[in-house]
């Protein structure tokens, strides 16, 4: 296979020549990241735009650029062989470590071992990859779920006792010496809260404060700080007075231990306003904090208790939303047991990437995920870490300019002004209709179906006399996915306002085509609300308010016809399949 003109990852696109898109699908399958060979453990492409903003054909690598490109060299470059060499011995380590019984050690040595040579002999498995199969079995065949949960519980005792060190108080409350004259007290606040939140990220970095008993050197950390410009200067783009005082966070944590330092920045974060949401790993990954190591760990329960803990993988955004009003602080899991995959997150922890302003991910892992390759993301990123000779490091990486974020303020205005649109028209004695429809349904007819949507409401309102009929599809803002349209219109379908809920039926899609002057297309044939997973949730919202408001009338097909549908697909315009019976 010749990648001659493939020279770096970014041209790494469909469509190019067949053997190219024979190797990216090869990469995906091996990787098992193909959303379609495997739909319930990997995300969609339109989950994965809640997070990357993959341009058109693109293929998106959950990886550095640095080791793409060596899997694309399709042999085994020392370098990759060094990779899978570490992820080989820390399973070698974990096996003898916590396997006593010889036959079972020896079981897994040599499963892992068919799988490690199978790999070297065919490069393309990204090292992670390889290091999560690893530990599948490991615990498959040993049974333990979780190795390193005294480990982890060890490094937050040892941290939470580090934290009562003078000198470290000292570090974290003593006044800035360099601190300009303050000419209005906002500034001096914001200031002071940039210079917490500096030492704090300083802080959190140092890994002997949970791995070892050595005591904190006040002098070397004022010296890193005061020594480090960046750090300040990223904070200040990121909080300062234009970024806004209120922000929503996504914390991603590196490991336990360090996790009770985060936990400082965490509260500090709160305490100037901001909400945040920790997510941690759902299941064991070393050194990782699990979701639910806080009911094994009561100093980490002591440390987290004013936190609000969200179990459901699968939050929808209302819920999400309705959390985060009420809570400034929530644990949620990542829906992994590895490094940081967005192939692999779940629906909770993509809605969370997506409604939050600023991601802050610490550790080298993070890093290479998320600074070390070309892929631009749909939120501002701060990553910060501490290399293996101690030297502290912070980068900001701001989010693609492509994308544009409709937060629930924005969101709750656009419905806004659709409801008071719909109480002048009441107030003119007029009746208020809303039309579902079709829209995205049918995978590629999403704008004949707004043709179709726009005919036949036009139709209507030439017919019925003081209706005030509402399309859905005449509020439709670009960069709009289907999450912000849902919650949009939820707002406005549970106002109370609607006098008449008009479901689209298989006649009014055939007079739609007959008002263009077009036959019915073979795939519209039959088609009708009950097609569609969207209108399945507002049929679902209609019987709701019907409860409340009896008046209200619901036309078109019987709503038990809707019923045979799933939820519609995470961020899709088109529905997900009709599960088999």
């Amino acid at each position: 296979m010749d990648f001659s003109l493939i020279t770096t990852p970014e041209r790494l696109r469909f469509g190019q020549s067949p053997e190219l898109d024979a190797w990216l699908l090869h990469f995906l399958t091996e990787n098992a990241l193909e959303h379609s060979t495997d739909p319930d453990k990997n995300a969609s492409p339109e989950q994965l735009a809640f997070m990357v903003a993959v341009p058109e054909d693109q293929v998106f690598a959950p990886c550095s650029d640095r080791m793409l490109g060596l899997l694309l060299n399709n042999f085994l470059d020392p370098e990759l062989r060094k990779e899978y060499g570490q992820r080989w011995k820390r399973m070698v380590h974990l096996t003898r470590d916590f396997v006593p019984d010889k036959a079972a050690r020896r079981r897994i040595f040599h499963l892992c071992r068919h799988k490690f040579r199978m790999v070297t002999a065919s490069p393309i498995i990204i090292p992670s990859r390889l290091q999560k199969r690893f530990v599948t079995m490991f615990m498959a065949v040993s049974g333990l779920v979780d190795p390193y949960r005294d480990k982890r519980r060890r490094a937050n005792e040892r941290a939470w006792r580090t934290l009562k060190n003078e000198a470290l108080d000292r570090f974290l409350s003593e006044c800035p010496q360099t601190l300009q004259a303050c000419r209005r007290m906002e500034d001096a606040r914001l200031e002071l809260d940039l210079r917490e939140l500096e030492r704090l990220f300083h802080l959190a970095t140092r890994h002997e404060l949970w791995r070892t008993d050595e005591v904190p050197d006040l002098q070397a950390m004022r010296a890193e700080c005061q020594g480090d410009t960046t750090c300040l200067d990223i904070l200040r783009a990121c909080f300062g007075r234009d970024a806004g005082r209120e922000l929503k966070i996504l914390f991603l944590p590196e490991e336990s231990g360090g996790l009770i330092l985060d936990l400082l920045l965490v509260r500090a974060l709160v305490r100037q306003g901001h909400h945040v949401v920790m997510a941690v790993k759902d299941g064991f990954h070393f050194r990782s904090p699990v979701f639910w190591d806080w009911d094994h760990d009561p100093v980490l329960a002591g440390q987290m208790r004013d936190a609000a803990f969200i179990a459901d993988q699968r939050l929808s955004k209302n819920e999400l939303l309705k959390a985060q009003r009420e809570n400034h602080f929530i644990v949620i899991s990542d829906g992994t047991r590895e490094e940081l995959n967005l192939y692999r997150a779940s629906v909770t922890f993509a809605r969370a990437w997506k409604e939050s302003d600023l991601i802050i991910a610490k550790g080298a892992a993070n890093r290479r995920r998320l600074l070390l390759n070309h892929h631009r993301f749909t939120r501002d990123a701060i990553c910060f870490w501490r290399e293996a000779d101690g030297t502290f490091h912070v980068a900001h990486k701001p989010r693609a300019e492509t994308v544009r974020k409709f937060n629930e303020a924005g969101l709750s205005a656009l419905a806004g002004s659709i409801i008071s649109s719909m109480r002048r028209a009441k107030a003119q004695g007029r009746t208020v209709m809303f039309y579902s429809a079709i829209v995205g349904s049918i995978p590629g007819q999403t704008r004949n179906a707004l043709r179709l949507l726009t005919a036949f409401v036009e139709h209507l309102r030439g017919r019925l006399d003081q209706t005030f009929v509402i399309n859905p599809g005449e509020h439709f803002i670009e960069g709009m996915d289907a999450d912000d349209l849902m919650y949009m219109w939820e707002k406005v379908q549970r106002s109370g306002l609607i006098d008449v809920w008009r479901f689209q039926t298989v006649e009014d899609i055939e007079k739609s085509f007959e008002l263009l002057g077009e036959k019915v297309p073979p795939f519209w044939a039959g088609k009708d609300a009950t097609f569609s997973t969207g209108c399945t949730k507002e049929m679902r919202i209609a019987l709701e308010v019907q409860k409340l408001h009896p008046e209200l009338q619901i036309i078109g097909p019987a709503p038990e016809k809707f019923f045979r549908r799933r939820e519609y697909g995470v961020g899709k315009f088109f529905d997900a399949a009709i599960p088999a019976q």
